[in-house]
Formats: C-alpha cells, structure tokens, sequence
C-alpha cells in the first residue's frame, strides 16, 4: 500500500508550460470567508508559489470543508467535489484567492525537500482540499484525480517559481494522513507530468 508521507514530486525547472485556463467556480460562502482564516503573502503571489499541498477532507461535502474556513479555523483555494455533488465532472471551487496565503499547513511543518526545509509552508505555497471520507472505502472518482492534475497545470503555467507537489501527510507526518494511502500518486503524477 502506498505510503503518504512519502507523496512528493517536483515540477521540471525548465518546463515551457502554457498558461491554460481552469474550470473553476468561486465558491461564495468560502470565498466570502476567507478574509478571516488567510493572510497576506509576503511576496508578490507569482514569486512566493513554491509548492503545491493535497489534502483530502475527511468530510463527505463541500459544505463540511467550507464550514472550517467559516469557523475561521483553516483555508484553502479550491476545494475538488466529490462524485455525489452537482458540481462533480463539471468544476472546482475558488474558495481563497491565490494572493493570499491559505492556513492549511501548520506553521511548524517542514520538509528538508521542500523550500530547503522552510517552515511557514502556507505564504510559499497553494492548499487543494479533495473531498474524499478517507476511510478506507471512499476511493477518488477518475474526474478528482484529473481535475486535481488541471489545477497543477494551471498553476505550473502561471508561477514560475513552482517546484514541489507534495501531500499534507509529507509535511506534517505524525498528524496526517490525506490524502491517504488510496490516493493513486503515480497515476496523478503522470497526468501532470506527461
């Protein structure tokens, strides 16, 4: 089975990827409450986007992650639909500008492959929520895994700086799991990388 703490793949430096447009919604509620739970980058958003972070809600809705951005307790920019909802196949949500840095690592995290070990990963760094029960059964839809791979491409294209595609569990390893030993990483890392 395969290990989260061990998702990571880096981005060729030299890639020439075009700036390709993404099939997203804003997601008003979270859009709307993201001013409370993200903080300004410290650098202009095209230089600071070093990594991209995958997570996997534990949840069953869009509704159950966009309620911790309400609560003010974590953020994130987009957030990829489960097969049960009617955005699924269709679109992901925007639910935090990308000029603002998301809370979705703790500030302690750290990885020596990733930004050489910083710490702060969110100012340096984009969070995608796949919601996914992350309980053994509830494997990823086709249409989440592409859809996540789109959202890397997209970003690829417009940050120059962007290195690393790493999983929450590989920053934060003795509290995280998502997105889980069922998430097909070399399938996903394919789609973005060919």
């Amino acid at each position: 089975m395969a290990d989260p703490t061990e998702f990571q793949f880096d981005l060729p430096p030299d890639r020439n990827w075009a700036r390709i447009p993404l099939a997203e919604e804003i997601h008003q509620t979270a859009w709307a409450a993201a001013g409370g739970c993200a903080s300004l980058r410290r650098a202009p958003q095209e230089e600071a986007v070093r990594v991209i972070v995958i997570h996997a809600t534990a949840g069953a809705s869009t509704a159950g992650a966009v309620s911790v951005m309400e609560e003010g307790r974590a953020s994130f920019h987009w957030i990829v639909p489960d097969k049960d909802e009617p955005a699924h196949g269709k679109h992901v949500w925007a639910t935090c500008p990308e000029r603002l840095a998301a809370w979705h690592v703790r500030k302690s995290c750290a990885h020596p492959d990733i930004c050489a070990g910083a710490t702060n990963i969110n100012r340096l760094s984009l969070g995608i929520e796949i919601v996914n029960r992350q309980n053994g059964r509830d494997l990823f839809s086709d249409w989440q895994i592409k859809a996540t791979a789109e959202i890397i491409r997209y970003a690829a294209g417009k940050y120059p700086n962007l290195a690393h595609v790493v999983s929450h569990a590989r920053l934060d390893p003795t509290r995280r799991t998502d997105p889980g030993a069922n998430f097909p990483w070399a399938d996903f890392r394919a789609l973005v990388l060919d």
